[in-house]
């Protein structure tokens, strides 16, 4: 059962309303907070890329640096930053963009789509948003001389190891995998165990597998997600906090005090995210600036003027 979180005030009505789940944990692990279902496993889409990053890492995938190790956690938006990564490590491994497994794609960022749309190729693998976990993966295989066709087959030996390393870190039981929007296998985990994963992600001691994941996406929000994203957003204005978006409505985070929260949009809708990961860091207790209160309320736009805005039900979250 899910409950109402976010709504929208339009000149003064309540336009809609958006449901879905949320779990807040403490430094401890305990649940300070639950609204919805939170036990039910779900498919974690792009919130599983750090867990996904960390097999690579513990299976002898070695960045150049910090930059290259968050693409290959990113769902970036396809800028020119985001290609040039992908393209170093694409290089850097003897492989091109048509050794890409994901499916073709537009970039995320509307300038960048514009100019594949006008002068550019159209649709590409390297511009889908996850081509840097890909490239990430294709190198994963380069270094343990596994096959580098069919990656993306459960039964491969460097899926079989990120089946693993989600069941150790989540502590899901086995289950039926799905395949996500990139083609790749996707594990159920619930909203409660991706918080938790998120919280020894920002604990964990530095130099682990799980550290410099976490590391990597504090240096560079901008890399795992692009211009004027929730994450690159949110994370510029809340210091050590990590995190991550997922499709369908999905964000997960942590603070460097281990406290952490995950939650689901039943429809997925993006104007419902902002709002709701505001109100939650602010129950959690953050230093709460001018920026912050900014993001906490984006505005509706009536033309050019605003007529309304989006926000938390208060006393809900």
């Amino acid at each position: 059962m899910s409950v109402e979180l976010v709504e929208v005030i339009r000149s003064g009505f309540r336009e809609c309303v958006h449901r879905g789940s949320v779990v807040v944990l403490d430094i401890e692990g305990k649940q300070v907070r639950t609204l919805g279902e939170v036990h039910r496993p779900i498919l974690p889409r792009s919130t599983n890329k750090p867990m996904q990053a960390i097999t690579m890492l513990r299976h002898g995938f070695e960045p150049l640096d910090t930059a290259e190790l968050a693409i290959a956690t990113a769902s970036h938006y396809g800028e020119p930053e985001h290609l040039a990564l992908v393209h170093r490590l694409l290089d850097r491994f003897g492989f091109t963009e048509k050794s890409l497994e994901c499916p073709p794609d537009l970039p995320i960022d509307d300038n960048a789509r514009a100019v594949a749309l006008t002068s550019g190729p159209g649709r590409q693998p390297i511009f889908m948003n996850c081509s840097g976990k890909h490239a990430a993966m294709l190198a994963t295989c380069a270094i343990n001389s596994w096959p580098t066709e069919g990656y993306l087959d459960q039964d491969h030996p460097l899926q079989r190891a990120v089946s693993a390393t989600v069941a150790e870190l989540t502590g899901e039981p086995e289950s039926d995998l799905g395949r996500d929007g990139c083609g790749l296998p996707i594990i159920p985990v619930s909203l409660t165990n991706l918080a938790r994963v998120f919280a020894m992600l920002a604990t964990a001691e530095p130099g682990t597998p799980e550290r410099r994941v976490a590391d990597a996406i504090r240096a560079h929000p901008r890399v795992i997600s692009g211009t004027n994203s929730l994450d690159l957003l949110v994370m510029r204005a809340t210091p050590g906090l990590v995190c991550k978006v997922g499709a369908d409505g999905l964000h997960v985070g942590a603070l460097p005090d281990g406290s952490a929260f995950a939650y689901r949009i039943d429809d997925g809708h993006d104007r419902a995210r902002m709002p709701l990961t505001l109100a939650i860091l602010q129950q959690m207790g953050i230093d709460w600036t001018d920026t912050h209160a900014e993001l906490a309320t984006p505005a509706v736009l009536g033309g050019s003027a605003e007529v309304g805005v989006i926000r938390a039900i208060p006393g809900v979250v």
